[in-house]
């Protein structure tokens, strides 16, 4: 593989670790780069990323992109992807492809077409979706002119729901005469929270604890600020209902990493509900494998490097508990403290980094130095920090020491925070070090995307991953 193709390649990776929160702008311009510069890995990467990426705007740019793509195996990955995502995402892929491509191509009519029918073929499925997701279902029907089948038509467009739809059963529950009876409607039909929420009388603990029932831990985690509001954690049933739900997320497949963290900084959780969901989020991230490579993480703490302690703490807690080999941890300026936590937590790194304060000037190398003479050897090397250096020992010259004295050359990921500066990663790569960069944009629910390169034995391993996982070949032609 030539240097510049595996370079294009490891950028439009690089890439994936952002979180353009509905920009989709953002990225739409790095994925045309990459489907045009390199059509037949693009395709794997889509198809790899929608299995082991969290990132849910990447996902629908990969999927839009396929599916205007000039390849017709790209098209047909693209149509088999597009039955996987939920009908809001569906909606929002069409408007990508008709505001950032400038089309809409036949088989996306088609794919969109075959979603919906197939949603209608099941009328519990299709209640459940559209009860959910209202306005992208009718937004669907209607954009592309899909005539809708009787009883969607009832449901979405002429707000007159069969009896034996879920859309009936909110109406009940709307007109129900008090909160005991609501509660009956919400345990046998198991009406949706966030559609229930708006139809319900008065928030009672019956009311509630009929609400948690029907929600799947998921839904739990994403609507924790939503519960505390309407006085969920003050109720000690209720409460209980909520850590169960919280338990059970730590082993569910469906739970994604991200969504707890989002959960756990947009709500002022109580200790012990942030500590639960903790552990959901490092159970979840244990489940993309392990960190067999040992790992050294050098912090920046020289002066206003306080996001590198703050962005080094979180990533330590993701690959502390991901290590099957050894971790060592520094913070630096010009002399190197080495941090080490009595656990994998993010509490326990918040204590083993409370007395780390940035102030001083900056030795990026020193840490390394203080590793090469205690012999501590690693494979790869996460630099938190701007760049910036400007004592000795630096880092290039400390790098080649200890390759020389330990025998071993180490990939090295620098995460750039704050005003970054490339004069290292230059270097490095004058060298011809293998290095990858990630810029921090102060998104911490960013920082689990990268697990993947540091879990793979080597870039070009991942790479090579990502090329043999095959595409889904269209099954209705």
């Amino acid at each position: 593989m030539q240097t510049a193709e595996r370079d294009l390649r490891l950028d439009m990776l690089n890439s994936l670790l952002t979180t353009p929160h509905r920009e989709l702008e953002k990225v739409s311009e790095v994925h045309r780069t990459m489907v045009e510069s390199d059509p037949i890995f693009y395709g794997h990467l889509a198809v790899w990323y929608q299995r082991n990426g969290d990132v849910r705007d990447h996902k629908e740019v990969f999927v839009g992109s396929l599916l205007s793509s000039s390849l017709g195996e790209h098209r047909d990955a693209g149509y088999m992807l597009l039955q996987e995502f939920p009908p809001y995402q569906v909606a929002r892929i069409v408007d990508f492809l008709k505001q950032h491509r400038g089309k809409l191509p036949r088989s996306t009519r088609t794919a969109v077409r075959r979603y919906l029918k197939e949603r209608e073929k099941n009328p519990v499925f299709f209640d459940r979706a559209a009860l959910r997701a209202r306005s992208a279902m009718k937004h669907l029907y209607a954009s592309l002119h899909i005539k809708p089948s009787d009883r969607a038509d009832a449901v979405l467009f002429k707000d007159n729901p069969p009896e034996d739809s879920l859309a009936f059963a909110l109406k009940l529950m709307a007109i129900a005469s008090s909160p005991l009876e609501q509660a009956q409607l919400i345990v046998e039909y198991k009406i949706p929270y966030t559609v229930a929420v708006g139809a319900i009388k008065q928030m009672t603990p019956t009311v509630l604890v009929a609400l948690i029932n029907s929600m799947t831990p998921q839904e739990v985690i994403n609507n924790l600020k939503s519960l505390q509001t309407r006085g969920a954690m003050e109720n000690p049933q209720v409460k209980a209902l909520i850590d169960e739900k919280l338990e059970k997320a730590q082993g569910d497949v469906r739970v994604a990493a991200l969504k707890a963290r989002v959960a756990a900084d947009a709500a002022e959780l109580d200790a012990d509900t942030a500590a639960r969901l903790e552990r959901v989020m490092d159970e979840q991230v244990k489940k993309r494998g392990k960190i067999a490579k040992p790992t050294a993480l050098l912090v920046d703490k020289s002066s206003s490097m306080e996001s590198a302690i703050e962005v080094g703490k979180r990533i330590a807690a993701l690959i502390s508990g991901m290590a099957a080999a050894d971790l060592f941890v520094y913070a630096f300026d010009t002399m190197p403290y080495p941090v080490k936590a009595t656990g994998n937590q993010l509490s326990d790194w918040e204590r083993a980094f409370q007395h780390i304060k940035a102030n001083g000037a900056t030795s990026i190398g020193c840490g390394l130095e203080a590793m090469r003479l205690r012999k501590q050897l690693v494979e790869q090397i996460i630099l938190v920090t701007d760049g910036g250096e400007n004592k000795a020992p630096y880092f290039v010259e400390t790098f080649d020491a200890y390759k020389r004295d330990l025998k071993v050359e180490p990939s090295v990921l620098i995460v750039k925070v704050g005003y970054s500066y490339d004069w290292l990663e230059r270097k490095l790569q004058e060298k011809q070090v293998q290095i990858d960069t990630f810029t921090f944009a102060g998104d911490y629910y960013s920082l689990p995307n990268l697990m993947p390169l540091l879990s793979r034995p080597s870039r070009l391993e991942l790479l090579m991953e990502i090329l043999e996982t095959p595409l889904p070949v269209r099954d209705d032609k």
